[in-house]
């Protein structure tokens, strides 16, 4: 059984490590904001749709930790360093496809779909940076999937501070032509993330190296590519890849939609967006855990203690999340003034805080219920539900949206929608279906 404490030992670097991570994300917003509202607003649309790349690389690692972490609860640990090693091989290899295609092909997206000129040119200034990312990321999910499916988590906490702090000083850098280095604006946001990302890769390789007993998993026994493990990762990752993608995809069609609402909107959006960021990260953590303790406790045959463990996981992301929620309703301003000097700007903010605060309470439970059913290893179950959210979050972002035109404050709403739709499915999920005798 595991407890509270045992729950918040695993959780908790994984939380610290989402943190200091997405203090990328807050950095690049905070000092963006200092440049322009086009450049705001243009890194949110190039952030997202980034961020719907990355994401399908992340979905194999989601498989794949879903995997080690059953192999880890059954003490099949030779076999936990020949998914980590082949999954790499395979993902650099998706690197090289998926950087190929957004380089030729995204100009002519973004041409099509974004209505302000000046607002294209900054997102693809961005991209065209941001998109060799690719091969750092791709390669660091999978150790951040060995050490989260082995639940030796406390490495992802010195692994995103490294990150972060490297972002911080590049981006200073870059954007702002410090220390001798050129002045690049929005485009050196993009290079200081690059750049930050190879420095936490090289970071997991050179500790798992020397730190990790490499003999107990085998990863020195790989002499070439094995088809059959990669499809055997592929068999539970195919799934989570499009799960991970779909929501990011429809999120990137929200902000798509808030452009054609003017720039104010959009750039208010993305302050939000990374606002909502300090509260998702606790609940991403809390997430994560589920999915690899349920993995671990199927593997050990503990199929009783799912619902249990999920719940009390539930109870502790409110004990974080709740507190949070009460600081950013009483004392916004405050919280604003890291993203802007603009004293309009800042105001019209203010309404849409406080919608995005709400939907808080729904995806708590739908966010950690659902990582639950993927970590039960029926990833095509989860992908349905993605679906389905996908579906009825994107019919809502065109009827509240481009058929409404509201106050940016309503366009939130939507968000709403996709949590309840999520948090009813996996519930559903959990009450009614036969997932305690799924094999992987």
């Amino acid at each position: 059984m595991y407890t509270k404490k045992e729950i918040w030992k695993i959780s908790y670097p994984i939380l610290i490590s989402l943190v200091v991570q997405n203090l990328i994300n807050i950095t690049d917003t905070a000092y963006l904001g200092r440049v322009g509202e086009i450049e705001l607003g243009a890194s949110a649309l190039a952030g997202v749709f980034y961020m719907a790349i990355y994401m399908i690389g992340f979905g194999f690692s989601i498989g794949s930790q879903i995997l080690i972490g059953r192999r880890n609860g059954e003490k099949c640990y030779d076999s936990i360093g020949s998914i980590v090693l082949q999954g790499s091989l395979f993902l650099v290899a998706l690197a090289f496809l998926l950087f190929g295609v957004s380089h030729f092909y995204a100009p002519y997206l973004m041409r099509s779909i974004i209505s302000s000129g000046v607002v294209f040119e900054a997102t693809m200034q961005y991209l065209d940076y941001r998109i060799y990312g690719l091969f750092f990321s791709f390669v660091a999910v999978m150790f951040r999937a060995f050490y989260v499916g082995i639940t030796h988590t406390k490495i992802l906490t010195v692994n995103a501070l490294i990150m972060a702090m490297a972002n911080i000083i590049f981006n200073y850098m870059f954007i702002f032509g410090k220390w001798g280095c050129p002045q690049m604006g929005i485009a050196g946001a993009a290079l200081g993330s690059v750049l930050s990302e190879a420095l936490s890769l090289l970071f997991f390789v050179v500790y798992t190296i020397c730190k990790t007993d490499t003999s107990k998993y085998a990863f020195f026994e790989i002499r070439q590519i094995d088809v059959k493990v990669i499809g055997r990762i592929l068999n539970i990752s195919v799934w989570t890849m499009l799960q991970s993608f779909l929501p990011i995809i429809t999120w990137f069609f929200f902000f798509i939609s808030i452009e054609h609402l003017g720039e104010r909107p959009l750039a208010i959006s993305n302050i939000v967006r990374s606002v909502s960021t300090l509260f998702f990260m606790p609940v991403n953590a809390f997430a994560v855990t589920a999915s690899s303790l349920v993995s671990n406790a199927i593997g050990e045959g503990n199929i009783s203690e799912v619902i249990p463990v999920s719940r009390r996981i539930i109870g502790l992301c409110y004990m974080i999340i709740i507190p949070m929620m009460v600081l950013v309703y009483l004392f916004p301003e405050y919280v604003l003034r890291i993203y802007t000097d603009s004293s309009i700007l800042l105001h019209d903010s203010i309404p849409a805080l406080y919608v995005m605060l709400g939907y808080y309470f729904i995806a708590v439970p739908g966010c950690i219920w659902f990582n639950t059913m993927s970590g039960t290893g029926n990833t095509r179950s989860a992908l349905f539900a993605e679906l389905v959210t996908a579906v009825a979050y994107t019919l809502a972002i065109y009827f509240f949206i481009f058929y409404l035109r509201p106050d940016i404050a309503v366009c939130w709403v939507v968000e709403y929608i996709y949590w309840g739709v999520l948090l009813l499915f996996s519930f559903i999920y959990l009450k009614k279906a036969d997932w305690q005798n799924k094999k992987i």
